[in-house]
């Protein structure tokens, strides 16, 4: 009987598990990036240049993934949201209030 050409697979290989990984890690990377421009807002009362219009459109589509991810009981999925709401409602209510 000839060899099997193909490669039993790794069992201890799970891209599942690296995927899971990478989209937290990027989370937390964004989150963090996002937090300068709050902290520009509201410690330093300058919100020129920010779009009200587009952060609200980041909100709304956090929120639909807020309910995605409930819907799916994918912690993936809706704890970044809770962190997104909170950074895009923060930028937001900062760019009315120092206008």
């Amino acid at each position: 009987m000839p060899p099997n050409p193909t490669a039993s697979p790794d069992p201890t290989f799970r891209p599942a598990g690296v995927i899971h990984r990478l989209l937290g890690s990027l989370s937390i990377f964004t989150m963090l990036m996002t937090i300068p421009q709050a902290l520009t807002i509201w410690v330093k009362h300058q919100a020129a240049g920010i779009s009200v219009v587009s952060w609200s459109a980041y909100l709304v589509s956090a929120v639909v993934w807020l309910w995605y991810g409930l819907q799916k009981h994918d912690k993936n999925i809706y704890l970044p949201c809770i962190g997104w709401i909170l950074l895009d409602s923060a930028v937001i209510v900062g760019a009315l209030f120092y206008r």
